[in-house]
């Protein structure tokens, strides 16, 4: 378990030096928090724990041992705190060495006296000691007798530590032969030694002046002690003798002293000054210690100082901690300003916002940081949206940009132009589009390219502001302790204030983003004087559905993004409606494109015909509807959220004006291939489907077509289309959820069967008159008169040759599509027996053998086609039989008949065609 308490730190020693036995106060900071909890206390390595007396929690009171080291540290142990480190040191001083004659203000042990001549202790009487040499010269003991010198000096004595010392008898026996200069020199010496004398009778002073403090004490204790005796005998004798020797004392004190007091009062002004330095050192020193803090980015530890600071130095009177205390507030007014600016800065990370927001709102900065950084940010993403249109639309003059070089910066999110690559729906390179370039796909308009920076931008910016606002709003910004509470209130409060504020910056950013984007995409939806704001583009031509596909799979990963956020829906709805917007205009760009691919289909026509008698354009006409539609799948499709894209009744009827557009462009396109005469036609490439048996060669070898062959053709894919291709695509247009889909099929269809009816009759017209025409040449070939006719000998060769006629009609449709055969024959024989009625009807009088005759042939021609033979031609058949004159005779019938039977016998072969069985197998 790690200590509750910090390790004991020594911040101080008084005094810092000393002999052994020295008492020292010891200060710091946890100490211990009790005598019990100090078990260590070391003065450079001794052990002082024996003399430790515990103060408080930062003073120690003891005596320093007699320690081996000279300095060293002052390690206190605690047992709250373990062992402590010490930022002093102590000096260990050797003790002064008192000679005999030394003045000490203490007792001197003369047991253990120190002997100069000796330099070392000696546990000898002090009567037997020898002093050191007085002279400082070398000694030189002459040869006198003792005797003599003692009768020459009688009482004296050469020991200069006797009373009765004789400086002559000393100079005889110790220098009787050394030289004057010498003598000088000792002169010398002893001048010295006198001074040294005086200024040790200072020192001895000063050494003793606790001891004349003492005395002073107790004196004064024995005179207020003889005063409570009340003894007036005493107090007349002994009071005035101790008051003589107090004033002698005192004199004598202040006499010597003067000095030396007034330098230690300056020592302990010093040292007190000293002490206020150490002690208050964290005040003094904090003004640098926040620059260097400041410098490396501590801004945790520059704040603590600071609230620590505060709290002990806000409110002093002291007038230097008032001066050190005002610097300490410059320089986190400087912090504050260098937050702030930080805080302001852009581009900034979300935890750096919200770091800096903290300190600013520990040191207690003016205003509401976190509000400006919002305001910042908003303003920030703002000028970034609009400088990435305006980089884009001076690029715009170049080349288009590469879809692989999209700066997606690894975007995480799906990205919409991956989605366009692998949808097939969105592939249009078709049979019917190989004249278009595929590298389409990998080029990218700059608008496009404009939409993905610009909501890339968006979302990458706006998760972080908006995580801001929130921080914002539920406090924590702020630490969540018990002394941030008032911040973290007050926070919240401003938030609700401000609600509305930021409501309208979200909608600011998001109208932003709208109108930009509408700018580049829907020009057209911006007001007047929007345009210049975020228009700018060059619309040379209008964005393909295709682009416009990606474009909104694009705003809706970002719609997406922004919802996840949990941003309000009501902040979002602009953009469902430009999403809305973007869906009708992709529907209505897609439809008329397709109207483009489809007109342009007349020009890929191959006339290659299949045993349906159908050529290839149905199909690619319905394949370009179902490939368009199938690109739109993703657009008509609503995600949640967004409305139905056919909502809006204009919607609905522009949809249904263009879809009945499409399909009345494919129909002029049938009729303009129908129509175009010869020469227009193209022959170079068709070919006939060789895997059809029953061409019967009818499409000439050197593969050109005719105009009825054209007409014959285009009525096949007409029947198709009315019967297959249009009802497929209403299916198609129901199932993507088109509106009107029955009046797209019921316009379409009426207008293809006014064109199927058009091109019948064309061909009609090209097959049927000229049948037509040749019956009457042909009946009165010879000068032929039915009121003087012979015998009749068969069918005449003009009926003949116009079945042939109609034979070859029948193979030439036969050969394109056997189910127009019965309608086209039923056509030409009305047209056939309309005529042959008109020509009976205009004859005035018929012999018996003209009348015969024309029985003969009107009965040949109904019997041969009886097959194709409808309400119309029968009517026709009935009027002609009946402008003629009855038989009357069984021969006349005979006749008839025999005859009859003669012309299908000998046309068997040519009249096949006409039988049931054909027009049975025809139907199957």
């Amino acid at each position: 378990m790690s200590r509750a308490r910090q390790p004991p730190l020594v911040t101080g020693i008084s005094p810092n030096e000393g002999i052994s036995w020295t008492k020292v106060t010891i200060r710091g900071e946890n100490l211990g928090t009790g005598p019990t909890d100090l078990i260590g206390l070391t003065i450079c390595g001794h052990n002082c724990l024996l003399t430790a007396e515990w103060m408080s929690a930062s003073k120690i009171v003891c005596r320093v041992g007699q320690a081996k080291n000279d300095k060293g540290d002052i390690i206190v142990t605690t047992k709250s705190g373990g062992k402590g480190t010490s930022t002093v040191s102590f000096k260990l001083l050797k003790p002064e060495k008192i000679g005999i004659l030394d003045q000490s203000a203490v007792w001197v042990d003369e047991m253990n006296y120190y002997d100069m001549r000796t330099d070392r202790n000696k546990g000898i009487p002090p009567l037997s000691l020898r002093p050191a040499n007085p002279l400082g010269i070398e000694i030189d003991k002459g040869r006198f007798p003792q005797k003599d010198l003692e009768a020459l000096f009688p009482g004296m004595s050469a020991d200069f530590t006797s009373e009765n010392f004789s400086a002559a008898w000393y100079l005889i026996e110790n220098h009787s032969t050394t030289s004057f200069d010498q003598l000088k020199m000792a002169v010398v010496n002893l001048k010295k030694q006198a001074n040294k004398k005086n200024e040790g009778s200072l020192a001895y002073v000063k050494g003793g002046l606790s001891t004349f403090f003492e005395a002073q004490d107790a004196l004064s204790a024995i005179h207020q002690k003889l005063e409570a005796d009340g003894t007036e005998k005493v107090e007349g004798s002994m009071t005035q003798k101790l008051e003589n020797v107090l004033n002698r004392a005192s004199n004598t004190a202040d006499t010597l002293f003067q000095e030396v007091l007034g330098r230690k009062d300056k020592a302990d002004s010093t040292r007190n000054a000293l002490n206020v330095l150490q002690r208050f050192k964290f005040l003094f020193n904090l003004p640098l210690n926040i620059e260097r803090n400041i410098q490396k980015g501590d801004y945790d530890v520059v704040i603590n100082d600071y609230e620590k600071a505060k709290s002990l130095f806000g409110k002093t009177e002291v007038q230097v901690f008032k001066k050190y205390y005002a610097e300490v507030e410059t320089r986190i007014e400087a912090l504050r300003e260098l937050l702030l600016d930080k805080l302001l800065e852009t581009p900034s990370t979300l935890h750096d916002q919200k770091r800096y927001i903290r300190y600013l709102s520990d040191l207690h900065a003016p205003g509401d940081p976190a509000w400006q950084c919002i305001g910042a940010q908003h303003q920030w993403i703002l000028q970034l949206m609009h400088n990435c249109k305006e980089s884009y639309v001076k690029e715009q003059k170049g080349k288009d940009i590469l879809l692989p070089m999209l700066d997606l910066d690894s975007d995480a999110r799906p990205s919409p132009m991956g989605l366009l690559s692998q949808t097939a729906s969105l592939k249009r390179g078709s049979s019917f589009q190989s004249g278009r370039d595929d590298a389409w796909r990998y080029k990218a308009p700059q608008q496009v390219v404009f939409v993905e920076k610009l909501t890339k931008l968006v979302v990458s910016q706006l998760p972080n502001f908006w995580k801001l606002w929130i921080s914002y709003v539920n406090g924590s910004l702020f630490s969540e302790t018990a002394e941030k509470s008032g911040q973290m209130e007050r926070s919240k409060k401003n938030a609700r204030q401000r609600q509305n504020d930021f409501k309208k910056m979200i909608q600011e950013v998001m109208h932003s983003l709208v109108k930009l984007i509408r700018g580049a995409l829907l020009p057209f939806s911006l007001r007047e004087g929007e345009s210049r704001q975020y228009g700018g583009w060059e619309m040379k031509s209008e964005l393909s559905g295709q682009w416009l596909t990606h474009v909104i799979q694009t705003v809706r990963l970002s719609s997406e993004s922004l919802t996840a956020l949990e941003i309000p829906n009501d902040m979002l709805q602009i953009i469902q409606d430009l999403i809305l917007d973007l869906r009708v205009r992709c529907i209505i760009v897609t439809l008329q494109h397709t109207a483009e691919d489809i007109k342009r289909l007349a020009e890929k026509e191959d006339w290659v015909v299949d045993n349906e008698g159908l050529t290839s354009l149905p199909s690619q006409f319905e394949q370009c509807i179902i490939h368009s539609l199938q690109s739109l799948k993703t657009v008509l499709d609503s995600k949640p959220g967004e409305a139905s894209v056919f909502q809006q009744q204009k919607t609905q009827e522009d949809v249904c004006q263009l879809s009945i557009g499409i399909m009345q462009v494919f129909i002029d396109c049938l009729e303009q291939l129908s129509t175009k005469p010869d020469g227009d036609i193209d022959t170079a490439h068709l070919s006939v489907d060789v895997s059809s048996p029953d061409l019967f060669g009818s499409i000439h070898e050197d593969a050109s077509l005719s105009s009825e062959q054209r007409l014959l053709i285009a009525l096949s894919n007409c029947r198709y289309l009315e019967r297959h291709t249009f009802l497929n695509i209403a299916e198609h247009f129901e199932k993507h959820g088109f509106q009107g889909v029955e009046k797209i099929t019921q316009v379409s269809m009426e207008s293809l069967k006014e064109l199927d009816q058009r091109l019948f009759e064309m061909y009609i017209e090209f097959k049927a008159d000229p049948i037509v025409g040749s019956l009457e040449p042909g009946i009165y070939a010879g000068y032929f008169d039915w009121k003087d006719c012979l015998v009749p000998a068969g069918v005449r060769n003009y009926l003949k040759e116009a079945l042939v006629n109609i034979i070859a009609v029948h193979a030439e449709v036969f050969t394109i599509s056997k189910d127009l055969v019965p309608r086209v024959m039923s056509r030409v024989v009305e047209a056939v027996s309309e005529e042959l009625s008109r020509l009976m009807q205009c004859v005035s009088s018929f012999s018996k053998n003209g009348a015969l005759q024309a029985r003969l042939e009107i009965c040949a021609l109904r019997d041969t086609v009886a097959i194709y033979l409808t309400p119309e031609s029968n009517s026709s058949f009935k009027q002609a039989l009946e402008a003629l004159p009855q038989l009357s005779s069984g021969t006349d019938k005979k006749l008839l008949e025999e005859l009859l039977n003669k012309f299908k016998s000998s046309m068997h072969l040519q009249l096949t065609c006409f039988q049931a069985s054909s027009s049975a197998m025809m139907k199957t």
